[in-house]
């Protein structure tokens, strides 16, 4: 999908190619296709889109997963205005396997608003933490519609399984090592080869999106949020959490509603 105004636009530096736009479209239609996965977000209007045989509208409860190489044409009537995120295929394979037309929950809904205040704000991000915002988006979309790796490899999945069901404790690197039966070093190896990262970034990941989620969902304090994703030190969950996302968790609650 090309851009059809000048675009607010986060570019991700670190990782090549990984970029956040505001777009808005007109009543042209155009067919092409690019080598990266796009997803396309609603802000305001809706955009008819066919993706290879399947068409559907972006609108304000549906948002739109192009996967790379698909071949893809849109249209839209009226003032309009989306996220849409440019995702390299080597950053997240497994966009390829979700539907092409999604279903945003509360959940989803809410973090779209929350990246399109950032985007026009009046505060510049770092792109560290826009980097961030983008990797928990689309966590967040495989979560929800992506059930299984099509080629699991069971000891990464064993892995990723106990930090799911512990990653409010203590978690050792020798820990996971000893749930996949490898050494640390192997397990680093494998585990990064299958998921792009280490199994201490997968934890820390784990931790944050599931902090990000609670303060958006529910209304209990900080600190017991802390604790709930294994920070006993509420300075050090703060300091954590505004690394991570560039902004304090009270500001995320804030700024989320």
């Amino acid at each position: 999908m090309d851009n059809k105004e000048q675009p607010a636009t986060i570019d991700t530096g670190a990782l090549t190619g990984l970029q956040l736009d505001l777009r808005s479209y007109t009543t042209d239609t155009e067919s092409h296709s690019h080598d990266y996965h796009q997803l396309v977000l609603p802000v305001a209007g809706n955009l008819d889109i066919q993706i290879g045989n399947t068409g559907g509208l972006v609108d304000n409860c549906k948002g739109a997963i192009i996967a790379a190489g698909a071949v893809h044409e849109f249209a839209a009537q009226g003032s309009n205005r989306f996220l849409v995120a440019d995702i390299p295929y080597s950053l997240a394979r497994q966009l390829e396997q979700l539907p092409a037309f999604i279903e945003l929950d509360d959940s989803l809904s809410h973090y779209v608003q929350f990246l399109h205040s950032q985007m026009t704000g009046q505060q510049t991000q770092q792109p560290s933490s826009q980097q961030q915002m983008l990797l928990l988006l689309v966590q967040l979309l495989n979560e929800r519609f992506t059930d299984t790796d099509s080629n699991p490899d069971a000891r990464v999945t064993a892995v990723k399984r106990y930090i799911d069901n512990h990653y409010a404790e203590a978690i050792t690197a020798r820990q996971l090592a000893s749930t996949a039966n490898l050494s640390p070093r192997q397990l680093g190896q494998i585990f990064k080869a299958r998921t792009g990262m280490t199994p201490q970034q997968y934890l820390l990941e784990k931790r944050m999106q599931t902090a990000w989620l609670l303060l958006s969902n529910s209304q209990e304090p900080v600190q017991i949020i802390a604790d709930k994703v294994g920070y006993r030190n509420l300075a050090a969950f703060s300091d954590r959490f505004r690394k991570h996302f560039g902004h304090s968790p009270r500001y995320f609650r804030q700024h989320s509603e």
